[in-house]
């Protein structure tokens, strides 16, 4: 596969690069990252050809964005797609600390759920401000479900439907603000719900089909697909474990999950094929998956993820993967190599 292939969502038309960068791990996610280091990955980024970048205010505290949009405005506006997200409003809080949510250096500002009107509006308008830029291209509603929110899931999800939260991305989208909307999300059943209520043009899926797990097949890709909802694929290594990090849904990856991959990896290493490789390639096979964004935190990151995406895998490595069991096998695989 090659850096600059696109496909056009069946939405609005936008042209998205099949694979992009996660910026969550330039905001300082577990470990910290310098301002020097964030810049030369961004820029050796984009020398590779890399040019769809996913942040989000939450990540390292508006620090991502910050970052992301020094680098962004030296290039070409129309070069590049940029997604951020709504949901939360970040405060200013004196009592920010290292560590908070994970981020090893975040900025003093406190995230405030917000899903309604005015918070999504607002949201989109410091994120405009942070980036230094004129215009997002895609806006995704971030975190709103029952993995986040818990008992307070049905409180947020009213602010949607209610408050008046699609009604703003329906008019950020409607003006041209916006050239897509949807959700950015780690859960299936949260997305089929908003399907039900709102045309969403694309869904950031982060960890819910990946080479690990398919149980996103049916109903949710098949009825994106049917729909036009584009998948955009989050978290391709499910947090690490598919990258030999030993992380699964930002923790410890239980012993079940463990042997599933040093199953998987035994298999691609007949093959002679890096299990990453595999886990980058493997998503954008299904006609619903328009892109896949890995997380880079740093250059040699960056340049092993684009090295992967590029690296040739024979159809047989497919087959043997199904025909142990360990792939779906409704799952569409990628063709064409020897």
């Amino acid at each position: 596969m090659k850096v600059e292939q696109r496909k056009i969502l069946p939405r609005g038309g936008l042209s998205l690069p099949c694979i992009g960068m996660g910026c969550a791990p330039l905001g300082g996610l577990y470990q910290s990252v310098s301002d020097a280091q964030a810049r030369a990955t961004l820029d050796g980024a984009w020398e590779a050809g890399v040019r769809f970048f996913d942040t989000a205010p939450y990540y390292g505290y508006t620090r991502s964005e910050h970052r992301l949009g020094a680098a962004l405005r030296e290039r070409p506006r129309n070069e590049f797609v940029i997604s951020t997200k709504v949901g939360r409003l970040m405060r200013p809080d004196a009592s920010v600390r290292p560590g908070d949510d994970g981020f090893a250096a975040p900025l003093p500002f406190r995230p405030q759920y917000d899903y309604t009107y005015d918070g999504v509006l607002r949201s989109h308008d410091d994120s405009l401000q942070r980036l230094g830029l004129a215009r997002i291209d895609i806006l995704f509603v971030h975190d709103i479900g029952s993995v986040t929110h818990g008992e307070n899931d049905e409180q947020y999800w009213r602010q949607l439907i209610d408050g008046g939260g699609f009604r703003a991305l329906d008019e950020l989208r409607a003006s041209g603000q916006v050239s897509a909307v949807g959700l950015g999300v780690n859960e299936c059943e949260i997305v089929l719900r908003a399907m039900a209520e709102f045309d969403l043009d694309c869904t950031l899926l982060a960890g819910r089909y990946t080479l690990l797990e398919q149980a996103a097949l049916s109903p949710l890709l098949d009825l994106c697909a049917e729909r036009g909802n584009a998948i955009v694929i989050g978290g391709p290594f499910n947090s690490g474990v598919l990258a030999g990090n030993g992380k699964f849904n930002y923790a410890d990856a239980p012993d079940a999950i463990l042997q599933k991959v040093a199953q998987l990896d035994a298999i691609c290493r007949q093959f002679h094929v890096p299990l990453p490789a595999a886990a980058l390639q493997f998503p954008l096979a299904h006609p619903a998956v328009a892109s896949c964004i890995p997380g880079g935190q740093d250059l040699a990151q960056l340049r092993q993820n684009l090295d992967w995406f590029a690296t040739l895998i024979p159809d047989a490595l497919w087959t043997a993967l199904q025909a142990a069991g360990l792939i779906d096998a409704r799952a569409p695989v990628p063709q064409g190599a020897a």
